[in-house]
């Protein structure tokens, strides 16, 4: 049974016709140039925006869903976030246990620890870099332990050795049978993570599919409108502007 799934998926200018399918571990990556659509249909499958189609989480409409049942199965971590008082690290990732109403200790240690910010509990969040808050933001969205994982550009404000830990650890995370569905921008980390790709143009879906059928240079070229080089039998896959 698939995690996420949506038919037809319309909202506005800013999607249309929007059908994809994520099975328990799967990560797809959600990439396409700036003002594609990608932020918008992440929000849709987060029940954040309302939007025409079908949305299906784990075989359930999620419209029907309560929200706290929602809450328990779906994360979502937007591009931004802030929090209006100076908590700590460890108060901020407790914030993931709300649907659960729990504060389970060990979710949070775990969570804290493959973020990387562990070390960082007893610190006030806003006292933190741009890349440090980004990556207790996602702790706290782990420490919830949802189903399904949501990311809109988690890897946008790190450093290159933080990216290819926290994309190490998202698909640890849909590989234990559970789902990811990110947005990103870096192709080459695309090819490289993802199991399936959604490229999409002007809020259509363009290419859908393995990294291999999804990022060529056809596709990309006419998409971003620039050309493109694509290698990806280069380890890691390497995918450049010409």
């Amino acid at each position: 049974m698939a995690l996420i799934r949506t038919q037809h998926v319309r909202l506005g200018a800013r999607l249309s016709d929007v059908s994809l399918t994520v099975a328990p571990g799967e990560m797809l990556g959600i990439i396409g140039p700036n003002g594609a659509g990608k932020s918008s249909l992440l929000q849709c499958l987060a029940g954040l925006l309302p939007c025409e189609g079908e949305v299906w989480l784990a075989g359930q409409p999620l419209a029907a869903l309560p929200p706290r049942q929602r809450a328990q199965q779906l994360g979502y971590l937007p591009q931004a976030c802030d929090s209006a008082w100076s908590l700590s690290v460890a108060d901020i990732v407790a914030l993931g246990r709300l649907p659960w109403a729990d504060q389970n200790r060990d979710a949070m240690q775990r969570a804290m620890t493959q973020a990387g910010v562990l070390a960082l509990q007893g610190r006030q969040v806003d006292h933190l870099s741009g890349g440090e808050q980004a990556r207790v933001w996602l702790a706290r969205v782990l420490a919830g332990e949802p189903r399904v994982l949501l990311a809109d550009e988690p890897i946008a404000s790190l450093d290159l050795y933080h990216q290819r830990n926290v994309m190490d650890v998202l698909r640890r995370y849909a590989h234990a049978e559970r789902a990811v569905v990110l947005a990103l921008h870096d192709l080459s980390l695309a090819a490289r993570y993802c199991d399936q790709l959604c490229l999409l143009d002007q809020g259509r879906v363009r290419a859908l599919g393995s990294p291999a059928e999804v990022l060529t240079e056809a596709h990309l070229s006419a998409v971003f409108r620039v050309p493109v080089h694509v290698d990806l039998s280069a380890s890691p896959p390497v995918i450049l502007v010409r």
